[in-house]
């Protein structure tokens, strides 16, 4: 592979905590950060932290009234404000003006937990060369066999927005699990404390020049979402079987057993296709009919990336 991706030079790195006020690896190292930010200091960039929901993180729920993190479409960004503008919605708003591209946040990490079997995943969008080197730069030189890595790929319609991580020009998330919401488990938070830093040495290397070397790598691409089994009244019928639960990026084949009702029977995959199954029984998707996310493995060869002359 002879290609070589350039890419701009990093002035200015944003580390989010608290996106979900439950998710507590993020918000304990946000609010550590804010009181000393000298472990994200590097060279070659200026670096802070931010609590993105104080209040959900002071009354340790996800949201107050909406998923901050589905709060940064260009339609609710541009709209008119109004008071009765749902909480996270106003506080969205807040945080585009004050870290998104305009700014020069030119590279954002939004740290998140999952009470799902995920290990360290790290999110980042299609097209963003520069965050798939430092995911590969992590898998490669950040490794815990009890924390297997890897990596999600959203690819959403060009201009369209959502989430927070989106505010910078380049960004990754973390998502680390398994942790309950509300808690914190000294091993994740270490985990991903560990990732945030080696992600910074990694953009300070960038900065200073290196070149990193093209490879391969296998990445998990989001297809579709499955909902729980449900009646008439809406309510669940059925939950993850036993043979699927914590059995996040495995293959599920067509015909597996995905769910058990109370019965005792068994429902299966009517899938046509091998799957790659993702966030299986994440708490917080309850409420978004969401069962576990169904993904395809791709391998792909990713060009050497190096400084923008």
């Amino acid at each position: 592979m002879s290609s070589v991706i350039q890419s701009g030079r990093i002035s200015r790195v944003v580390v989010s905590g608290g996106t979900h006020g439950n998710e507590m690896s993020g918000v304990f190292l946000a609010q550590h950060w804010l009181q000393d930010s000298s472990e994200l200091h590097r060279k070659s960039f200026t670096a802070e932290a931010f609590l993105a929901n104080p209040l959900a993180v002071q009354r340790c729920v996800r949201y107050i009234d909406t998923d901050l993190n589905r709060c940064f479409s260009s339609e609710l960004l541009s709209a008119l404000s109004s008071e009765s503008d749902p909480y996270e919605v106003k506080l969205a708003r807040e945080i585009y003006q004050k870290y998104g591209p305009k700014q020069c946040t030119n590279f954002l990490i939004d740290l998140h937990n999952t009470t799902s079997n995920m290990g360290s995943t790290i999110i980042l969008f299609k097209g963003d060369n520069l965050s798939l080197h430092l995911a590969n730069y992590l898998q490669t030189n950040c490794v815990d066999p009890s924390f297997p890595f890897h990596i999600i790929q959203y690819d959403l319609p060009k201009g369209e927005t959502i989430y927070l991580q989106q505010s910078g020009k380049h960004s990754i998330s973390l998502e680390l699990g398994p942790q309950p919401q509300g808690v914190v488990r000294d091993d994740v938070l270490t985990r991903m404390r560990e990732l945030v830093n080696c992600s910074l040495d990694f953009l300070d290397l960038f900065n200073q020049g290196c070149e990193f070397h093209s490879f391969e790598t296998d990445i998990y691409q989001t297809i579709s979402k499955i909902d729980y089994p449900r009646g008439e009244d809406g309510n669940i019928q059925a939950f993850i079987h036993k043979n699927l639960q914590d059995k996040d990026y495995l293959p599920l084949k067509p015909g597996d057993p995905i769910f058990q009702t109370l019965k005792g029977e068994d429902v299966l995959y009517t899938g046509k296709e091998t799957m790659y199954p993702l966030f299986i029984n994440e708490a917080a998707y309850y409420e978004k009919k969401v069962a576990f996310v169904l993904s395809e493995k791709i391998h792909c060869s990713v060009p050497a990336l190096k400084l923008q002359n």
